[in-house]
């Protein structure tokens, strides 16, 4: 009978990256498979975040729930992963005895290793080193989950926000090589996945090196892997406004594989906060960097990051904050009330305003987007929206859902054999989350390229089908890829 695996993850895209990559890894060399329930498994991995406020007692109250399983199956293996892992190291253990493994972020590929160990000598174990690219050498090949995928890119970061911990839990930035990154797309993509969500704490400083030993930008990866065959839509998280260089800028002009929506994460829009933050940028350099991107990509949706109540924010600098908001017309954020993380310098700041000041602002910033989105959603009311179907509604499985290039998921009546492809669909009611939609056509009566996998073409390179996909073949079966132009907002392609 096989064992069973039973992973409660916290966190960012970037922590779900790596649950996913420890339950292939725990599959593939012990065969695990994975439970539904933390009672029904043999081994039990908590993967956290340190983001959000007291993210230490909540993994230690977590911890407590699962003792009463230890207690009454000996044999139960606990392991805590994830950033407070890296930040507490040994001390999880001081305070929960119980727990068997700690390993940090860099150290999740080392787990068959620990859970052989533990077998053997019963010793409980605490890993949590940053060996660098290591991690990605020693996991197994993607299995692809529906249409979209992530794949980490690069992990870390150097800039040292004063308020942020992740370059002291998941290390400076380290990016994985080009072609590395590459193959595992192409793996993906043989498996149908046709959006691609590229990962990493600061994924726009990629600096991947290639075979050669030169190094590969980020604006240079993505028109790579927009030729992988398959990959119809590129999204990418979380960037940096200091990394947000004109190359890329320039790559929104002419790679119509990456949608209409960014995140980039700008925390204030008070510049002496910004300072005070040490984020590298002022407001109106962010302002200058969206206006050139807006002029390439009018239809943009943008979203972004905010941290209210920044020790020494004054209501000037909050209204700083929101008429940024306003001139950008966000229309999504991920906004927290600012809570000091240990160890980092803005500890040391005083935290010299009151929970109702932080709670209030909070309410008018959400709101203020909340407006933002609705109106942004009215303009999409009677257009025709391309959406990649992802999988039956999460709220009517008759239903299905998928997600338009600006990110707005799309609920809508169709046969469930669309999921995976990409259909029309025209918007009939919208909501500040989500959108409603009547299917218009199919991905069959779109007339888009055919998408074919690296083995198809191999198997198929004499059809004429593949003259689509690959032209001008030479005397060795090579040839150059045609790249297709955005024709409108819609993500059409056509033939160039």
């Amino acid at each position: 009978m096989s064992k069973k695996l039973y992973i409660k993850t916290w966190g960012c895209q970037m922590n779900e990256y790596d649950s996913q990559k420890m339950a292939e890894l725990l599959d593939s060399t012990h065969g695990f498979e994975l439970a539904k329930e933390a009672e029904d498994a043999d081994v039990i991995l908590l993967n956290t975040c340190s983001i959000r406020e007291k993210a230490q007692e909540k993994v230690f109250h977590q911890l407590g729930r699962w003792k009463k399983l230890k207690d009454h199956k000996p044999d139960l293996v606990i392991g805590v992963g994830g950033c407070v892992a890296s930040q507490e190291g040994d001390a999880i253990r001081k305070r929960a005895p119980f727990v068997d493994i700690v390993f940090g972020p860099q150290t999740l590929h080392r787990l068959p290793e620990m859970l052989n160990q533990l077998q053997k000598s019963a010793s409980p174990i605490v890993d949590v080193s940053f060996p660098e690219i290591e991690k990605f050498d020693r996991l197994p090949d993607p299995v692809a989950d529906g249409p979209s995928a992530f794949v980490s890119i690069m992990e870390g970061c150097s800039k040292y926000c004063t308020f942020c911990v992740v370059p002291y839990t998941r290390g400076e930035e380290v990016s994985r090589p080009l072609d590395d990154v590459l193959y595992e797309i192409a793996l993906l993509a043989e498996q149908g996945v046709r959006e691609v969500n590229l990962l990493g704490q600061n994924v726009n400083a990629y600096r991947g090196a290639m075979h050669d030993d030169s190094i590969c930008r980020f604006a240079d990866l993505v028109r790579l892997v927009a030729t992988i065959d398959g990959i119809d839509r590129i999204r990418y998280t979380t960037s940096h406004p200091v990394e947000f260089t004109n190359d890329i800028i320039e790559a929104y002009a002419d790679i119509p594989e990456l949608v209409n929506h960014l995140h980039l994460p700008v925390q204030s829009g008070c510049d002496r906060i910004l300072t005070q933050m040490k984020r590298g940028h002022t407001a109106i350099e962010y302002k200058s960097q969206i206006r050139k991107l807006k002029k390439v990509r009018p239809d943009l949706c943008m979203s972004s990051d905010f941290i209210i109540g920044f020790p020494g924010e004054s209501d000037a600098d909050f209204i700083d904050t929101m008429n940024l908001i306003e001139a950008v017309n966000f229309d999504l954020s991920f906004s927290f009330i600012y809570s000091a993380r240990p160890g980092t310098p803005a500890a040391d700041l005083p935290d010299d305003i009151s929970d109702a000041t932080k709670k209030q602002r909070l309410h008018l910033l959400q709101d203020k987007i909340t407006q933002q989105a609705l109106r942004i959603a009215r303009q999409m009311l009677n257009t025709e929206q391309r959406i990649l179907v992802e999988g039956p509604s999460k709220k009517n499985p008759m239903e299905l859902r998928g997600k338009t290039e600006n990110n707005r998921t799309v609920n809508f009546v169709a046969p469930h054999s669309v999921i995976g492809q990409f259909v029309d669909v025209k918007i009939t009611d919208v909501y500040a989350n989500s959108l409603r939609g009547e299917l218009v056509r199919q991905e069959s009566d779109m007339g888009l390229r055919i998408a074919h996998s690296p083995a198809d073409i191999l198997a198929n390179n004499h059809h004429k089908t593949s003259k689509s996909i690959i032209n001008n073949l030479d005397d060795l079966g090579v040839g150059t890829f045609t790249p297709h132009t955005r024709v409108n907002s819609k993500c059409e392609f056509q033939d160039v």
